[in-house]
């Protein structure tokens, strides 16, 4: 509502006002009470009205607390406006406006952290099917799982690979895959390198292999040596490090074991 049409106004009171600018009767009575704003004129019956120019100063006010200004800022800069006539009203409305600029600023910048925060936190879903088959391709089969479940699923290391496994994600994941071919690498180049099993090269990646399992469940030596035991009786695994270079899968084996008794297991 503009002031031209304000001027034309009939004097409304404390009730019509808080009914038509969204102020509570109370707030008003506030305002009177503390001098911020009173009404200018009374009706035949005695009720108090605000008059257009009563209008147009709660405007100011309700702008100015929606900006956060305390009540007695409030009333300081409109008595700088009221001292400094139509100019300190047009300067007014430059420091309302700038202030308002200033918000919608921050606002922004809040929007975005909001919007970052979201992302990241859309980031940190659990992996899902789809996810680890883009990840592991050929590496990855639902088959293995139910294998993994029917063999296992009674055990403590299953309940707790679930577990961790449940709020891994594709990031996670994807860590886990280069650090497991980061780990094969350097195990292929020991065996080329011929570096013995029970030596500290070996008993090292032992190690790294040994907590590469403990990212999904904990992997004391001796669980360890038993995994070692499976590459060899499984033949998809032997298959597996074989494929790497012919003769890692006894390598590794030997290192682990090796390794454990080096560790009392």
């Amino acid at each position: 509502m503009t002031a031209t049409t304000m001027s034309d106004m009939t004097p409304l009171t404390v009730g019509q006002v808080a009914e038509t600018y969204g102020v509570t009767v109370r707030t008003l009575h506030h305002y009177d009470q503390i001098g911020l704003l009173s009404p200018s004129e009374r009706s035949h019956s005695g009720y108090r009205l605000y008059t257009a120019d009563d209008l147009e100063r709660l405007q100011h006010v309700v702008v100015y607390r929606r900006l956060g200004f305390p009540l007695e800022e409030v009333a300081e800069l409109l008595a700088d406006v009221e001292a400094r006539g139509s100019d300190g009203a047009a300067e007014h409305l430059r420091r309302q406006r700038a202030a308002v600029m200033t918000r919608l600023d921050e606002m922004r910048d809040l929007v975005r952290a909001i919007d970052d925060a979201l992302e990241r936190t859309m980031t940190k879903k659990p992996a899902t099917t789809e996810d680890l088959k883009q990840l592991f391709g050929d590496g990855y089969h639902e088959d293995y799982q139910a294998e993994a479940e029917q063999r296992w699923g009674d055990t403590p290391q299953w309940r707790q690979s679930q577990e961790r496994q449940a709020s891994m994600t594709k990031d996670d994941w994807a860590a886990v895959k280069a650090d497991t071919e980061a780990l094969e690498r350097d195990l292929a180049a020991a065996v080329r390198a011929g570096e013995p099993t029970d030596g500290d090269v070996a008993a090292e990646l032992a190690e790294r292999h040994r907590r590469s399992i403990e990212v999904h469940y904990d992997c004391p030596h001796a669980f360890q040596v038993k995994l070692a035991e499976m590459y060899l009786a499984d033949p998809r695994f032997t298959q597996h490090y074989e494929d790497l270079h012919a003769g890692l899968a006894q390598w590794l084996h030997d290192a682990i074991v090796s390794n454990a008794a080096r560790h009392g297991a």
